[in-house]
């Protein structure tokens, strides 16, 4: 009898959360309907174009890390006014390349900073403080290794920071390889209704969402005064995004601002 009892309160459990999820996802829906029309439109230009820093945190990449150096090199963005900083926590043959990397942007111009870390303390939590520490920009620009932005991600968003209530831009992600395979197009999918639906929905209609982790551009100030990286957290952009929200600043979701990216092609990735 008393097991027939728990057996009960589980299902009843378990039902009351499927449903209350259900409600919250028709909810949404209703947000993204609501709101999908209203034109999102920088406050004005920036006068002088601000300094932006690229912050690329790479582990292992050693397959992808050169089309991503070599994407950001072709920004449509004044080189002076831009630093790329490679914090490279690499164990294996990635450190050659990025070095080489490195080297050969620094001769055609470009502000180049490779910063290597043998303690990983902190993970990729811990490499972006280090950088931050160093950066130049009034404006970090976080992209993983296996993104390729688009020559005017800058251009397209950077205005939107003349609002000064605004502290961090997420670009929708995009699929470089989204045909690949069945566990390819699942991820695209599941991806596409999180980032497009759900943050557009919460973006436009004034509630909290989260900094996706990456493919995103933050006011340096805004970080700093939520407190910065923390990395006593397995979420550190979760984390970070709703302490820079309790304090007061703004975030701006671009799904028309697509920044494309290889998704992993097996369970392993």
């Amino acid at each position: 009898m008393q097991g027939n009892v728990i057996w009960t309160i589980c299902y009843l459990s378990v039902l009351i959360g499927l449903s209350a999820y259900g409600v919250h996802r028709y909810f949404i829906i209703y947000l993204f309907l609501k709101n999908r029309k209203r034109e999102l439109v920088p406050a004005r230009r920036f006068e002088q174009l601000p300094k932006v820093t690229m912050q690329l945190p790479i582990f292992n990449e050693v397959y992808v890390v050169e089309r991503l150096l070599h994407s950001v090199s072709e920004l449509d963005y004044p080189r002076k006014l831009l630093q790329i900083q490679v914090l490279d926590d690499s164990t294996d043959d990635t450190r050659e390349i990025t070095s080489s990397c490195a080297d050969e942007l620094r001769c055609r111009g470009f502000n180049v900073q490779l910063i290597h870390r043998v303690d990983r303390t902190g993970f990729k939590a811990g490499a972006l403080a280090v950088g931050l520490d160093s950066a130049e920009g009034e404006f970090v620009c976080i992209l993983d290794a296996d993104f390729v932005p688009q020559p005017d991600l800058l251009k397209r968003t950077i205005d939107f920071f003349t609002d000064p209530r605004v502290g961090m831009i997420q670009t929708r992600w995009g699929h470089l390889n989204r045909s690949y395979s069945l566990l390819t197009r699942a991820q695209a999918m599941f991806l596409d209704g999180h980032l497009l639906l759900e943050q557009t929905a919460r973006s436009r209609s004034g509630r909290f969402f989260n900094f996706n982790g990456t493919a995103g551009l933050w006011r340096r100030s805004c970080i700093e005064e939520a407190g910065g990286w923390q990395h006593d957290t397995l979420t550190e952009d979760l984390d970070l995004s709703y302490r820079a929200q309790l304090v007061g600043w703004k975030f701006i979701f671009l799904p028309d601002v697509v920044t494309p990216a290889e998704l992993p092609v097996d369970m392993n990735g």
